[in-house]
């Protein structure tokens, strides 16, 4: 019952995410920019913190930092920006859906022949995503929102991907954090965006930031040591649909009928494509 109860904690918080930015940049309580570099500080300090609790140091000149520094920023960016058009629970979807298929991909690029189950699977997934970025007359998602959310998609993936090897998923997460600050404020200020929000955007930021990511890491962390592989991808197919239900229970979004059947077959084909034998 407790690694029930914590693993739906650690999902609403990885949801939460997406509510969190979505209410902060599209209700204009801070700009894309800003809310991207405070929740990356807060959950930098927020990991730090809890790496030296447990008497360890940040790997800040590992090998794998470049990468993992840049693919994060990719994600953040794109993420923030993102939400300044997409609805919480539709970025939620594209972001979970691409970040899937693109692991898929790699691993069947790196020698990993898939069967025809988590072919099938994965068609259905890409199915979905194409179906909710297609553009249509019942289709009201934006190109620019979307193609930002693919971005992070990928991101997060190639994040993912990196940190397979960690032998401390926690510091390594902390590390990249770090690094990461300094990269993205030069990407999005370069990039000529502002810093402008209130106080309501800050403090949705540092929860994000602080609460949902970094705590949340660390929560999923210790959650993963007690499941199986392919429990933990199953369980992770609960993020979008949350997501896509409490935007609409708490911020008033629209759920279109083009989201539901997304939803069914990027969370039902990847489903099917996680729980193969191989």
């Amino acid at each position: 019952m407790r690694l029930i109860f914590l693993t739906a904690l650690t999902m609403c918080a990885f949801a939460a995410n997406s509510l969190l930015t979505r209410a902060a940049v599209e209700g204009g309580h801070l700009s894309p920019a800003a809310f991207a570099i405070v929740r990356v500080a807060s959950g930098a300090l927020i990991l730090a913190i809890l790496v030296a609790v447990r008497g360890g140091t940040l790997p800040l000149l590992h090998k794998s930092r470049l990468t993992g520094a840049v693919s994060l920023t990719a994600y953040v960016a794109g993420f923030s920006l993102a939400y300044l058009t997409l609805d919480a629970g539709l970025g939620a979807l594209i972001l979970f859906g691409v970040t899937q298929i693109t692991m898929f991909a790699h691993s069947a690029l790196t020698g990993q022949t898939p069967t025809s189950r988590q072919l099938s699977g994965a068609v259905a997934a890409f199915g979905g995503l194409v179906l909710v970025l297609w553009p249509s007359g019942g289709n009201v998602t934006d190109p620019v929102g979307a193609a930002l959310m693919v971005l992070a998609g990928i991101g997060w993936a190639a994040y993912s991907i990196a940190g397979r090897t960690a032998t401390d998923p926690l510091a390594a997460t902390g590390a990249n954090f770090l690094l990461c600050l300094p990269l993205l404020i030069a990407v999005l200020l370069l990039g000529g965006i502002g810093l402008d929000g209130d106080t309501w955007g800050i403090t949705f930021a540092v929860i994000s930031g602080g609460l949902m990511s970094g705590l949340g890491y660390a929560l999923w962390y210790n959650v993963l040591r007690q499941m199986q592989g392919t429990t933990a991808a199953v369980v992770q197919l609960s993020v979008p649909i949350i997501a896509i239900a409490a935007g609409a229970l708490m911020l008033g979004e629209t759920v279109q009928p083009v989201v539901i059947v997304a939803a069914a077959l990027v969370v039902g084909g990847i489903g099917w494509a996680v729980t193969a034998k191989r």
